[in-house]
């Protein structure tokens, strides 16, 4: 597996992220099996967050992989808090008590990289500050990101947070790809000219922070998988001709198409399956050509200016 920077950090990661938000839905030996798959592809970044399967997830990979001292320093990893039922929560009491939570049912002593889990509209980012310090000076986290978050939100934060915020993570796939799409529309009056997000993408090439896209392979909001869907047509036709063209699967191509983007994003990938998995793992091999990317961005329906 290919590795790169997580951010302005000196943590050399694998460019792609192991999600395990449905690790739940697997039995005991399909579970260890599926993580050690995971660690034979060179995929041990494993992402996390509190709320997955009400923190059964985190239960179960923890039991999956065998947690000791001796695994723990061959992994990394990344979990998520602030979701809470019916409400947001970045207080600092809030943030401590669930990386107690955390690192308890990892059976760990420490986060690698810890994400504040969507925004928050009553954040107070001094509580966060105090939070974060606290964490990094016991050694319970040693990195700190966010997720789903606007470049004025992070520079909110980073008014009273002194760690650097290293990720985001955010939604992003061919037929998601607004975040692109704004970036090359500018001053024209169609859709695509919307710009929804502030210009993360930018923002984050701009600061280090490394974009780490969430359901890579769905359309709209968890709607389904593009990938064999008849509502796409083309794209899967464009995406089949490709992979028939470097002998690989179309998973591999769609999740090649991500990588393939200079801001060197990290996807997550979420599924449980241990052929796609081995799919996805083998996108860091292939390149795909500027006339290849843009052929699948096309496909999906997205309009060049």
């Amino acid at each position: 597996m290919r590795t790169m920077k997580l951010g302005s950090s000196t943590l050399e990661v694998p460019v792609v992220a192991v999600g395990c938000m449905r690790i739940n839905t697997l039995e005991k030996d399909e579970a260890e099996r599926f993580v050690q798959t995971a660690l034979e592809e060179g995929a041990n970044f494993f992402d996390h967050a509190d709320i997955y399967g009400g923190g059964t997830c985190e239960e179960i990979f923890a039991d999956a992989i065998h947690m000791n001292t001796d695994i723990r320093e061959k992994i990394i990893l990344q979990s998520k808090c602030g979701i809470r039922q019916g409400m947001f929560d970045f207080s600092k009491e809030h943030i401590l008590d669930s990386v107690d939570g955390i690192l308890k049912r990892l059976k760990t002593e420490y986060l690698d990289v810890l994400h504040l889990h969507r925004p928050d509209a009553l954040v107070e980012p001094e509580e966060v500050a105090e939070a974060f310090d606290i964490l990094e000076n016991s050694g319970k986290v040693r990195h700190f990101g966010v997720s789903n978050q606007n470049p004025t939100q992070i520079q909110l934060l980073k008014k009273s947070v002194k760690q650097s915020l290293i990720a985001n993570q955010l939604q992003l796939s061919i037929t998601n790809a607004n975040m692109i799409s704004n970036g090359m529309n500018v001053n024209m009056e169609n859709d695509s000219a919307i710009n929804r997000d502030g210009s993360v993408l930018d923002y984050c090439r701009l600061n280090d922070i490394t974009i780490q896209p969430w359901s890579p392979f769905q359309y709209g909001f968890f709607e389904g998988v593009f990938l064999g869907n008849d509502k796409f047509p083309e794209l899967n036709q464009k995406i089949d001709e490709i992979a028939k063209k470097y002998e690989v699967s179309n998973t591999t191509i769609a999740t090649a198409w991500i990588l393939r983007h200079p801001a060197q994003m990290q996807p997550v990938i979420g599924t449980m399956n241990l052929d796609r998995l081995k799919e996805c793992c083998k996108a860091s091999e292939i390149h795909l050509t500027r006339e290849e990317w843009y052929s699948i961005y096309r496909s999906a329906g997205n309009i060049l200016p």
